[in-house]
This record gives structure tokens, sequence and C-alpha cells, in this order.
């Protein structure tokens, strides 16, 4: 029998609530390596479709695509686990694994009621994930996360309406442009999932907050997901093609004003995720067939990067490139596999990154895309300079600060190891993945010109970086980003609706209380939220502060329920 891999990830994840904390790193590996087999094994076809009412479900649709995005995912799952096997945390790494379940739900689905209900799983599961940094910068970036992708759902959900009550198909597919609000309100919901600028701020503010293990698994599914949903429903969208190049260099510039590594390493995300966007905005088969290979790449290489970067806080208790430095001497291997990572995303030959970036910059010039192959161009030379060259030289090979590393777990240097291995087979031999690919493509990243061409910017660059040296050191700041037009103006609001809500009496201050309750907070305790819903004190509101109200988890669950129920309705 055909078994959907995210039973595994669930089964796993509800028992580990359960078991010794002795048993419950080896619970969870043994979970995500029978989805990873379970993934392997799966054949091509629709295998589970439900009807419920006039409404045809399939939860588990396997195809090219799908079945490439759920190898890859739930690879990444068994690295993310071995790397957190000397901490496993009860709630942390059991709501990982939903949320790793949540990605494969939306990448197996072959209807949209199916992709919602998943795509707001992994929102829940991912929020958890973040609020187990257990600091009050990570409730504070868990709490302004939750909102985004709050908005992210409700876009979803009415352009789904919009699409369902105006005739459109239950199977999860291409939108036309035409579609008007449907097509737009959708685009947009995947957009802010995909870390699309201007909607780009909660990565950068939420990721580099998550603990160092939790990490690891934000980096692989929430935009990459986004990314299949992209290549699945809306490719060839011109208006793509320009947000992807901007996402691109917008991710590399931010990068140059970064202090801390964890940061640095997220906006890099958010520029290379932009070479995907690009990809499925041109919508040819080799530019598609690029975005599925290089957000498979993108997975193993940036998991390996966040891990390397998270071993060195592990060892020094520090994460800001002003504070670090003279680290290889004492964590060689550590350096060797983030290095791994680093020839990976910049592009060079005999690394993964290579064969599938270079799709993409090839499939924009085939395509009379000039100035986007030119600017994409930059924003490698730009990603070699501060995630190969910046990042690692003031880490570990820069002045030698006064730091005595402490030891690095073995579990977390064999997880990256896995990953490092992952990226040389696959530059090494890339045919492996093009293979898998749902597009046949005929691409040979290995040419003389491709090659040279290759190696010629890449000197050049760290020529440029041996000039700019004492200009790129870190500096002790933090830079704005538009995730201020929410950081600053939202408690201004509130504490507006607050007083004018205690004018009108006390009716107005009981709503008042349940409003903000409701969707001004965050939950240390998400599973006590309704019970802090119902047994909250009277009294008149307080003045709004994100330290004292909580997030109910329970509310929205009841209203994803709820959204359930009149899709279901509508679409009969």
């Amino acid at each position: 029998m055909t078994v959907h891999p995210a039973i595994f990830l669930f089964a796993a994840s509800g028992l580990a609530v359960w078991v010794p904390r002795l048993a419950r790193a080896p619970l969870l590996f043994c979970g995500a390596v029978s989805a990873l087999v379970a993934a392997v094994l799966l054949s091509q076809g629709a295998h589970w479709s439900y009807t419920v009412g006039d409404v045809q479900l399939e939860l588990l649709r396997v195809d090219e695509l799908s079945h490439l995005f759920g190898v890859i995912f739930t690879l990444i799952t068994v690295i993310g686990v071995l790397y957190a096997w000397h901490t496993v945390q009860r709630g942390e790494h059991s709501a990982a694994l939903v949320y790793a379940g949540g990605a494969l739900g939306v990448v197996y689905s072959g209807d949209w009621i199916s992709a919602f209900v998943w795509w707001e799983l992994m929102a829940l599961a991912s929020l958890i994930v973040i609020w187990s940094g257990d600091t009050p910068r990570a409730l504070a970036a868990g709490y302004r996360y939750v909102f985004v992708h709050a908005t992210a759902g409700g876009l979803f959900f009415a352009g789904l309406l919009v699409h369902l009550t105006f005739g459109g198909g239950m199977a999860l597919g291409p939108l036309n442009e035409s579609g008007g609000w449907a097509y737009g309100l959708i685009l947009t919901a995947v957009a802010i999932n995909a870390a699309i600028p201007p909607f780009h701020a909660w990565l950068t503010d939420a990721y580099p907050e998550a603990s160092i293990t939790g990490t690891v698994f934000l980096s692989a599914f929430t935009t990459k997901t986004a990314v299949y949903l992209l290549i699945r429903v809306f490719a060839g969208s011109e208006l793509l093609v320009w947000a992807g190049v901007a996402m691109a260099l917008y991710g590399v510039v931010y990068a140059v004003l970064e202090n801390d590594i964890r940061r640095l390493l997220g906006y890099h995300i958010i520029s290379q995720v932009g070479y995907m966007v690009t990809a499925v905005g041109i919508g040819t088969p080799l530019a598609l067939g690029g975005a599925a290979a290089h957000a498979f790449c993108h997975i193993l290489y940036k998991a390996l990067l966040l891990m390397g970067a998270g071993a060195v806080i592990t060892a020094t208790g520090r994460r800001k490139l002003s504070e670090l430095g003279g680290l290889a001497q004492r964590m060689p291997v550590v350096t060797a596999l983030y290095m791994v990572g680093a020839f990976s995303i910049s592009g060079v030959p005999l690394f993964n990154g290579f064969v599938s970036k270079s799709m993409i910059v090839s499939a924009a010039g085939d395509n009379g895309l000039g100035l986007a192959e030119l600017l994409l161009t930059l924003a490698s030379i730009g990603t070699f300079l501060h995630t190969g060259l910046k990042l690692p030289y003031f880490t570990f090979f820069g002045a030698a600060q006064d730091l005595r590393p402490g030891p690095v777990p073995r579990n977390m240097t064999m997880a990256m190891s896995i990953a490092a291995a992952g990226c040389i087979v696959l530059g090494v031999a890339p045919g492996l993945l093009y293979a898998r690919l749902a597009e046949a493509v005929e691409y040979h990243p290995y040419t003389f010109d491709h090659i040279a061409g290759s190696l010629q910017l890449l000197g050049g660059t760290a020529l440029a970086f041996w000039w700019l040296l004492g200009q790129l050191r870190g500096e002790a700041t933090e830079s704005l980003d538009t995730d201020w037009f929410y950081r600053k103006p939202v408690p201004a609001v509130m504490n507006w609706a607050v007083g004018a809500a205690a004018a009108t009496g006390q009716f107005g201050q009981a709503v008042s209380r349940r409003l903000i309750q409701t969707a001004s907070g965050y939950a240390a305790d998400p599973l006590s939220g309704i019970e802090r819903l119902v047994t909250s004190s009277g009294g008149p509101p307080r003045r709004y502060d994100e330290n004292h109200y909580r997030f109910p988890i329970g509310v929205t669950v009841f209203w994803v329920v709820f959204a359930l129920w009149l899709l279901v309705l509508v679409a009969g």
C-alpha cells in the first residue's frame, strides 16, 4: 500500500511528546528516515482520492515535480533531526516534524482545498519552532511572523473562494492571468511566503531568532513550498521575472550591511529564491527545470551554511562578525564543511550551485532577457563576495579574537557532512539531478566557456574582496528593513484602539480585551491559548504590550476549520 510520507512524521511527532528524553531523538530520526524511504518509493499517480459531497480531494498526487520536492524535503528532515540529536526538545522538534509534514502535504496535494489546509498547518507549526528560540527576541519575532502569515493565509483563502465561486476547477494547477482577483490574491499570498520584497522582512526578522537547530528546518520549507506552488500554478508570469531579479539583488545588498551571521545568511535565502522566482517567470522548460533543480540544491547548501553558523554559535556563544575571527585552527572540520556550502552557493565548479544556478542564468539569456542575465550574474558576484568570502574570512580566518570555543557535538558535524556530500555529489554528477526533473532538458554545465567564465568572475571577486577588505569588516549595527512598517505603527494603532474602546464603556472594554488577546499577543505555551481566552480576568483593557498579551492558537484553529467548511460549501 502506498503511504503518504507525512504520516511517518506525524506519528513520530505525536509519540515524541510521550516518550522519555533519551528515546526522543532516535524516535524522531526513525520517523524522518521512514518518511524519506516512503518518498523515494512513491510511484506516480493519484493515490489518495476522496469525495466529500461534490468535492473531489486528492491528498497524494505524485508526479515528477512533487516527487523531487518530496525527496529533498524528507532528506533535509533527516539531516535536521540528526543535527538536533543532542538537544532534542519535545515541543520544538515535534513541531518541526509537523512543519515538514505540512510542506509534504502541500507538495503532494492534488486539489486546492488540501493545499490550503497543509499551507495553514505549516504556518502554525513553524510559528512554534520560532517561539521555541525561547528568548524575548524570538517571542517578538514570532508575534510579527504570525501576523504576516495570517495575512498570507487570508489572501490565499479569499483568492480560493473567488476561484471556486466563479467556476474554477478544484484540481491544483495553472491559473490563467485573466482570472482576475483569484489570480492576484493567490499570487500575492504565495509571494509573501516566498519572501518576495517588499513582503520579505518576516524571514530575516524571525529565522535568526529561532533556535540553532530550528533555523535549519525553517530555511528549507516555507520559501521552497512557495516556489513549488509558483512552478505548479504561475509558470510563465512575466511579472515574476523582474520580481525575482529584484529579489536576487535586494538580498545581496542587505547582506553587505549585515553583521549577524544568521541574518546575513537569511538575506541570502531571499537572494537565492530570487533566482527560482525569475526562472518561474521565464517559464521555459530549461527555466522551470532550473527552478526545481536550484530549489533542491539550495535546500542542501543553505542548511549546510546555517549548520556551520550554528556550530560556531554553539562553540563560542557569539553570532556577530565583529566578535568572531581566527576559528579555523580551533574548528577545522566545521570550517571545511562550511566552505563546501560557501562554494556551492557561490557557483564554484564541482559544487551543486554551479549546476543549478547556471541553468537559470542560461535560460534568461536563451530567452532574450539579456538584462536579467546580467543582473543575475551580478547577484552571483555579490553572493560569493559575502557568503563565500566575507562571512568565512571574518569568522574563521580573520584576526583572532580572545575566544576559547567549546566542543561541537559529533552529531552536528555528521549532519553537516551528509549535506556537504550531497553538494559535492550533485556538483560532480549533475545528471543524477537532471534525470529527475519534471521538464526534460538538454543542459551541459561543464563546457569550457561556462567554466572559464565562472572562474574569471570568482577570481575577480576575490581580488576585489582583498582590495576592499577594510571596508567589508562587520560593524556592530542593525539595518532597518520593511518590517519597520509593522514593528512601529502596530503598537501605536493598538494603543489608539484600546483608548477608543475604553471610552465606550464596559461593553467596549470587554470586547477590546478579547480582541487584543486574540490578535495582538504571542504564546510561549500555545496549547493553553483557549484556556487563557476563556478564563481571562475582568477589568479595563491594558495598554498594548507584546510582553503581556498572548495569541491563543485555539482561535486560529477555529478559523481554519470555519474556512474549510466555507470552502467545501462553495465548492459544492
